[in-house]
């Protein structure tokens, strides 16, 4: 092989090993959608992807034999066959998405309701401090279920209401909860706020998305002044990492997801 054959040969195979890492980061983001679709937008209007939906984006085969006598023609054939099959799967959630929006359209009143955001600003990830799941427990060092997610700031720090809805409990125990209100969204869904320094609302309130209704502190069983948080649906814990979508660019959904899923001590 001449010098210059062999350079056009190495700079081929640097153009195909960067086609592969772009066709594997674009094939993740088809992942990251699908999940989003399947486990927060599906769920939240009881409408699962029909079968034959899913299906339309595994079918077809297309003839790769073109491509064999080319240079680096395996290569060629393999790649050709992923972006194929992402493409198919990329035309599946467009027409998952378009039916979502019509779905949307008619839930107006539901989408405002729904828990959407965090219940405290905390755009770049640094407030939360412990998932949902089994945690250790701060006062027992045990393993024990942590049914909500800690945000750990200041006391004093405002508090949101992170659906529209009604405040139907507002309590206080020296243990446990501490300072916490319960607001009913709605639709089967309930979501906590515990722990706070003070009450922004009384019970009967009717709240808004976004609306403050008390202050962080460490009330009850804390070890540090935080908010818990939880969500519920039919009285059943939810993990509140799949509500925050009006809040989290893909990018920043898949860095909570990472953060919140350490098996660390929770501060509760």
């Amino acid at each position: 092989m001449t010098l210059k054959k062999h350079i056009k040969s190495n700079a081929d195979k640097k153009q195909i090993d960067a086609l592969e890492n772009r066709i594997a980061e674009l094939s993740d983001a088809v992942v990251s959608l699908e999940k989003k679709d399947d486990d927060i937008y599906r769920e939240i209007f009881d409408a699962p992807m029909p079968e034959a939906l899913k299906n339309a984006g595994t079918g077809g085969r297309r003839n790769y034999q073109d491509l064999s006598d080319l240079t680096y023609g395996k290569s060629l054939s393999r790649l050709q066959k992923r972006l194929d099959q992402i493409a198919a799967k990329v035309k599946v959630q467009h027409t998952s998405y378009d039916e979502l929006m019509k779905l949307a359209k008619k839930n107006t009143k539901k989408l405002a309701s729904i828990p959407a955001v965090m219940p405290i600003p905390n755009k770049d990830l640094k407030r939360m401090a412990s998932g949902y799941g089994y945690r250790i427990d701060p006062f027992y060092k045990t393993r024990k279920f942590h049914a909500g997610m800690d945000f750990t700031a200041p006391t004093g720090t405002e508090i949101h209401a992170t659906g529209d809805g009604v405040v139907v409990k507002v309590e206080t125990k020296r243990w446990g909860y501490g300072k916490n209100i319960v607001i009913d969204h709605g639709y089967g869904y309930q979501t906590r706020y515990a722990h706070m320094s003070q009450f922004k609302v009384k019970r009967g309130d009717k709240v808004t998305r976004g609306q403050v209704i008390g202050l962080v502190g460490s009330t009850g069983k804390s070890t540090a002044p935080h908010l818990h948080y939880e969500v519920l649906l039919n009285g059943k814990a939810q993990n509140p990492a799949n509500f925050y979508y009006n809040d989290l660019s893909d990018e920043q959904y898949e860095e909570m997801i990472d953060l919140c899923s350490h098996p660390n001590q929770s501060f509760d």
